[in-house]
């Protein structure tokens, strides 16, 4: 398991120069000449591949497909599936399809606590050689006294905490982000506090722990406060959000499970605040939370739709056509954000892994040409730039784009 190597962003570059180096000449030839681009395997630290469990949404091959099609040659598997990956014998379950289906470099959390339950510590140094870091993403760690042990725990491992932080005292039975769509559409709001409460924790416990913490899926702007606060006085924290939290808010929801994840689209502010975390460089990495539904699963509207969208493939042409395209941020540093920052926090090395895109061209984001099983994304309809002609991962294509298709 790659967690615990230590990888510099120097390496990774002069791995990726090398491998550029060895290009043929015609290929180098056609890369000069027109919108091509070759960028390094994107990674991304925060993706759920429903396998084992729940197959009917996805599976190890049809998310791995989907992810080499968004330029991604590594990805971190959540363990919210069935069983649990709280145990030795439980995490021999889950990596078993990974070993036989993975297209790409799949690597799996571990659970920090017995069924994410937050009751029983998990058997965490059975598992930690074969693990990624430890989350329970789906459910936060509810008791402060057990996230203490747990980061006590992992900190002697070597390993990454990574939290779903909700306080489910807060939530309320709420679906939404609390704010003005909510209140004039009837509907139950999440507040920003179920989010932020837990992270203020959880920096404390990081510093008096020394525990290496991982803050998932950040989409409020007091989170980011917090989290910057945290880095200035030497706490040992990064954190990540989302393409739809940084090109979408409240203001952008409609009556569809499609715009329906958790955390919610927060307030035009909170969009703002991301942002600015991205650029002052508190924001460390962008990752999907790719949580895959099936259809009947997103067709009950915000309220009753299960929470989760998918993100793979549209991740990088969101990001392109809003962010850089718009001059909000330079193509390097969305690549920093998408493959170098994710490996060097979790110790992801870099192998003969990369992309061509076809910057110039365009497409519309259409779900039924997804190669996830999963459909609902926000970004439905959007007109983006940025078209991935092929991905190879350890020297192999793993995705190569059919002419025939959008």
């Amino acid at each position: 398991m790659a967690d615990g190597i230590k990888v510099t962003r120097d390496q990774l570059e002069r791995r990726f120069s090398s491998l550029c180096r060895n290009f043929d000449d015609d290929f180098k030839s056609d890369l000069m000449s027109g919108s091509l681009a070759v960028f390094p395997g994107f990674c991304d630290v925060h993706v759920h591949f429903r396998e084992p469990g729940f197959s009917y949404k996805e599976t190890i091959r049809t998310g791995s497909m989907a992810a080499a099609r968004g330029g991604y040659t590594a990805v971190c598997t959540m363990p919210n599936l069935k069983p649990v990956p709280d145990s030795r014998a439980h995490l021999d379950e889950v990596l078993t399809p990974i070993r036989e289906a993975g297209l790409i470099d799949v690597l799996p959390y571990g659970a920090l606590t017995v069924g994410e339950l937050g009751e029983e510590a998990a058997e965490l140094e059975a598992m930690a050689p074969d693990v990624i870091a430890f989350s329970d993403d789906g459910r936060g760690v509810q008791s402060e006294s057990m996230m203490r042990s747990l980061m006590e725990r992992c900190a002697k491992l070597g390993k990454i905490v990574a939290a779903h932080c909700e306080d489910n005292s807060l939530l309320r039975g709420g679906y939404i982000h609390d704010g003005t769509y909510a209140r004039e559409h009837g509907h139950r709001g999440i507040c920003s506090e179920s989010e932020w409460g837990p992270i203020a924790r959880d920096v404390k416990l990081a510093k008096e722990t020394g525990c290496a913490y991982h803050v998932c899926h950040v989409s409020a702007k007091e989170s980011v406060d917090i989290i910057r606060r945290a880095k200035a006085e030497g706490v040992d924290v990064t954190c990540e959000t989302g393409p739809h939290y940084l090109t979408m808010d409240d203001g952008d929801l409609r009556e569809d499970g499609r715009f329906k994840m958790n955390p919610p689209l927060r307030d035009r502010s909170d969009r703002a605040a991301l942002l600015e975390g991205i650029a002052d460089g508190t924001v460390d990495m962008i990752a999907t939370d790719h949580a895959p539904h099936s259809a009947e699963e997103k067709s009950r509207g915000l309220e009753k739709s299960a929470f989760g969208i998918v993100g793979l493939e549209t991740a990088f042409p969101v990001l392109y056509t809003k962010l850089v395209k718009t001059g909000v941020l330079t193509l390097d540093r969305l690549i920093e954000l998408l493959c170098w920052n994710p490996r060097v926090r979790f110790g992801i090395p870099l192998g003969e892994d990369w992309s061509l895109w076809d910057l110039d061209a365009e497409a519309v984001i259409d779900p039924a040409d997804f190669l996830s099983m999963g459909r609902a994304t926000p970004f439905e309809g959007w007109t983006v730039s940025g078209v991935c002609l092929r991905t190879v991962h350890g020297g192999k294509v793993v995705y190569e784009k059919d002419p025939s298709r959008a």
